[in-house]
Formats: C-alpha cells, structure tokens, sequence
C-alpha cells in the first residue's frame, strides 16, 4: 500500500479558494480602465495564497479566479456557477474601487467570505468594502473585512504585510472550516468511565460542524482479528518495523501482575493489528476489496474518530494507547505522512480540537490530560528543590495514559529548536530520534488486557497552544485557548513528580503566558478555569487562527490569552460590542447560530 494511497483515501477533493474581483458596473470607461488593475488583484492573491498555504494531507492549496470582473449580479451568478462546479469552499473578493454590493457580494450561506477592499484615494475600493460589509451584515452572511493601514497608490501590485498576514489567516481557517464539512466522526465503541466528552453530540457536530456521525462497536475489531480482514502483508512489514523501532519500557507492575513473556509478543501482535482495523474503518482500504470484502473496503469517511478502550476493551484485551500514538504521529511503517486524528478514551470533543489544531497547523497533536498544577511551594515541600527560569511561577503537568503522538517528544528541529513541523518537513532522522527518545511500557495493572504506554518526555522551549472545546447546556459549545510554552524541568524534579502519577506515561510540562489579567494572571487560575479533563496541544501560537475558526463556525471563545491586534473575525462582531470582545463574541454566536442550521 502506497503512502499516497494512505493519505488521501478520504472522499471527495480538497476545498479551493475562490477569488472575486469586484468593479464598478458602469460601463463607457469607467469599468475598462479598471478591470486589468482589479484582475491583477485577483491574480496577486490567487499567487500569494498558493505559494503560502498546503493543505494538511500536503496538497498544494488551488485558488480559482472568477472568469471576469463582477459588475453586476448576472456576472455575480456566473462566478457561483463556477465555484460550485470547482469545489470552492472558501471565497475573497477584491476589489480598488467603487461597486454595487448588492449585486456584487458573495451570497453562498455556508462558505467562509472575505473581501479586500484597496486602500486607495483614486477610487474609493474603502468604501465599496464598508458598504459590502453593510450589506453582508443586513443579510445575515458574516464577512471578513480587510483594509490595509497605508495608503497605496492605483495600480500597486503589491500586497502589504498586514493584507497578507489577514488573507493568510482568514484563508487557512476557511480552508479548515471547509476541509471538516461533509466528513465523518467515527466513534469506536461508545462513552469511556462516564466522561461526558464521549458523548457524540450529533446536533454539534451536524449544525457547527457540517459532519456525519459513524458508529462501530469495539467488536468489529474482534470480528476482524479473527478473520483476518486487513492486509496480511502490511501487518508483516508493521510488526517487523515495531519491533525494530519500539523498544520496551520499564514494567512497574507488580510481580503477580504482570505479563508473561509469550503474552507480550501477543499483545504486540494485537496492537498492530488495530492499528491496521482502525484506519481501515476509518479511510478503507482498497486491499481488502480484492480479498473479497467490498464494504469493509469503503470506511466510513472518517477525518477523526475515537476509540473508548476503557473498560470494555481494556479489561480483555490490550489497550489502544499504540494504535492512538502510532496513528496520531508523522509516521509509521508506511514512511512520513499525513497524521490520523484519534481520541483517546473516544473524547469526540477533544478529538474536534485535535482536528482544528491539525488542519490549522498541518502537523501532529498531543492529547493530554490537563492532570496537576504543580505550584512552587509544592514543588519545594516534595523535592526541596525549587523551580526557575520560565517554570518558576509553576507548571501544568500534561499527561495521559499513553496516546500522545510521537511527535510531541519533540525531537523534530525547526531554526535549531525543539519542533513539532507538517510531515513534509520532517526528515528520516528526526523520525528516528522520536522514535529513539520514546519507550514502550508494559501497561499498569488497571489495563487488565495488557498493552503498552508511550513513555517519553516533551522537550522544552516549544511554542504551543493549549485548547478544548467543551458543550454547556444552553449555551452550546465553547472553546478554551492557553497560548504558551513546552518547559524543561531538572531531571530529579521530574522524577520525583513523575512517581507520583506514572512514571510510564508520557509527560509534557507547560507554561501558559501570563498576561496579569483574568484566568491568565497566574499558572493555577488556567488550570482551575479548564472546562475539561482533556486538552488538545498544538505546535506554535496558534491562539487567533483559533478564534478566526471559531468566528467562522460560530462557537464563542471562553478564555484566550491573544493580543487583540492578532484577533480576526468578521466584520459584524463589532456590532455586538467593541469595548468587551469576550462578550461580543458570545452575543454574535448566540444570535448568528450555527454555520449550518
């Protein structure tokens, strides 16, 4: 099976930007003397979108230019018609002048729209854009405003720094937006110990999200143990590379506990094999057509999924924590590629974060449970060592049982540092210090079933965003935004805090940036506002292509710690309210509703 093959077996094309270059519809000169500058535009922002952005699965983002000027609505119509038969899923409009909004702007209720509007005094294109934004108000169809701070003259072809980083940031979040609808949340069995997040909201996911709910239980995976559906040769080449790359870990089981020799080899052989079953249940695989299992082969179309494991599963047989950690990274025994989105525990809502997080930043994600805050005194009192440096104010420890993809030991390298990058950038080697840098243990006595658990430790120094959403009654879903830093602690501190959870599971220590205000004005006031057991972490500051997302999709944020000058949201936010943006935000969700109601 190819990696290509394996990549790219969702249904369905990715989603292209469409530009719209807007004029004035007069016609007699005024129109002519426009139409190559506004097409220049169009052109400028179809180059600079398609040389800036991929798509997560590493495709090249494609831009489609409307074939001529908009002037008027039969022009305006045209336009739509070829957007829908291209697969437009995100829409820009630009223009340097003056047109007639109402015949001109994007209409479609479902995709994400901006408009850049010219900052220029040759012709009023600022002004076309307020009264475009006017009109997409009144109708009820957000858009996203973009006006340059500098003037420039007509027939500039230049983009400014601050109009590309606003195209960039609206165009990625679109994309995500449109990337997620029409796909797939595949729950593997159903609610984990009672945890709420389990629950598949199918309301959220359908009207926020515009995704299908897909539902297997845990025994398919017996059924197709048993019976040998899924591709006996790459189970081969899987097992051969697991046990050339995944060392062992310690067994801090007690002795009556744990496994046999001759049961770990099992267990080892099992995990792979749900490995190979759960992407297969949720991408298909062709393979299995040709040994006869036609519907097998068709998945379920899934983008993410989430397996419940516990307890059901794990009381029997050997936990998920190899299959979640293996799929959620960079890599396998196929090569460097597109990571899998999969919860542990089947949090769907953790797993929806993981999937912004992913497609926002085309890398990998780590699930954690937000597990301790361990302020300096209490370090003192267990250690008698204190903290410093950027951990002096305390830490959150990041922890679960072991799902955390590979990746987030951060041994890839962006500049010389600590990195988590998109799967096209990383190389062999740092596929091999990941791997190097993590240990399989056996899993503690609570996994009945047996299993591993990945053990490593998240470098320190790494940019990274904390987030989750979470579902409240009567308001609907909300989204919480930690921006921070991965820390390194001393290695005798570590120990020592590490015991006291387990010692087998991997461990990221993270620093939220403090801003002195709110839930941000020290270390323990994140950790008590967190909504959730669960957090999704993402490489780099992604805090505002979060909220850019959110705005889209109509979820209010809760807590952020974004500057205000990185927000973006479209236009009519401000008629909710300019003085507080927090409660801004959840007026204009509440009253706009979801993006697909």
């Amino acid at each position: 099976m190819s990696n290509e093959n394996v990549k790219n077996r969702l249904v369905g094309d990715m989603p292209k930007i469409g530009i719209r270059p807007a004029i004035d519809g007069r016609r007699g000169g005024i129109r002519e003397s426009l139409e190559e500058v506004t097409m220049n535009m169009a052109k400028a922002v179809a180059e600079l979108l398609s040389s800036k952005l991929k798509h997560a699965n590493g495709l090249p983002v494609e831009c489609v230019i409307a074939d001529t000027c908009i002037g008027g609505v039969a022009e305006a119509a045209q336009t739509a018609a070829k957007f829908e038969r291209a697969g437009v899923g995100v829409s820009i409009t630009v223009t340097p002048s003056w047109c007639y909004p109402l015949e001109t702007i994007d209409t479609s209720p479902h995709i994400p729209k901006a408009i850049w509007g010219f900052n220029g005094t040759e012709r009023p294109g600022a002004v076309y854009l307020a009264a475009a934004n006017s009109a997409h108000n009144q109708k009820g169809l957000p858009v996203f405003s973009i006006y340059g701070r500098d003037v420039q003259d007509m027939g500039d072809g230049s983009i400014p720094d601050d109009v590309q980083n606003k195209l960039i940031q609206f165009a990625k979040a679109g994309l995500a937006a449109a990337t997620i609808r029409g796909k797939s949340y595949l729950s593997l069995g159903s609610v984990s110990m009672g945890i709420a997040g389990c629950i598949a909201d199918e309301s959220f996911f359908q009207q926020y999200l515009g995704m299908r709910n897909e539902y297997v239980d845990m025994t398919e995976f017996v059924r197709r143990m048993e019976r040998g559906i899924y591709d006996k040769d790459e189970y081969e080449r899987a097992l051969k590379w697991t046990k050339e790359n995944c060392g062992e870990g310690i067994d801090v089981n007690p002795e009556h506990l744990k496994r046999t020799a001759n049961e770990k080899v099992q267990d080892w052989e099992t995990v792979v094999q749900m490995t190979l079953i759960a992407r297969d249940l949720m991408i298909g695989n062709p393979k299995l057509a040709e040994m006869g299992y036609g519907e097998e082969a068709l998945g379920h179309n899934a983008i993410a999924a989430g397996f419940q494991g516990q307890r059901m599963w794990t009381d029997h047989f050997p936990n998920g924590d190899f299959m979640e950690a293996i799929l959620t990274s960079s890599f396998d025994w196929n090569g460097i590629r597109e990571p899998y989105i999969l919860s542990t525990e089947n949090d769907t809502l953790n797993a929806v974060t993981m999937l912004f997080g992913h497609l926002l930043t085309d890398s990998a994600q780590i699930f954690a449970d937000v597990r301790t805050y361990w302020s300096p005194d209490a370090v003192k009192r267990v250690t008698g060592k204190e903290l410093t440096g950027p951990a002096q104010n305390g830490i959150i420890h990041l922890t679960n049982s072991g799902p955390a993809s590979l990746d987030g030991t951060g041994r890839q390298t962006k500049d010389g540092k600590p990195a988590m990058k998109p799967f096209w950038e990383i190389t062999e080697n740092e596929v091999q210090e990941c791997l190097k840098a993590t240990a399989w243990s056996p899993a503690v006595d609570f996994f009945r079933g047996g299993g591993f658990s990945t053990d490593y430790q998240t470098l320190g120094g790494m940019p990274v965003t904390m987030a989750r959403i979470n579902l409240v009654q009567g308001l609907g879903p909300v989204l919480q935004i930690a921006e921070g830093h991965t820390v390194d602690i001393p290695q005798d501190i570590h120990d020592v805090l590490d015991q006291r959870t387990n010692p087998t599971w991997p461990t990221t220590w993270f620093v939220p940036s403090l801003t002195g205000e709110g839930v941000f004005r020290d270390v323990y006031s994140v950790m008590n506002a967190w909504g959730s057991n669960h957090c999704s972490l993402s490489y780099g500051h992604i805090g505002s292509n979060l909220i850019t997302l959110a705005s889209i999709l109509r979820i209010p944020v809760s807590m952020h710690n974004v500057a205000e000058d990185r927000i973006f949201r479209p236009s009519v936010w401000t008629a909710f309210g300019t003085a507080n943006l927090e409660s801004a935000d959840y007026r204009a969700c509440s009253q706009l509703g979801p993006l697909y109601k």
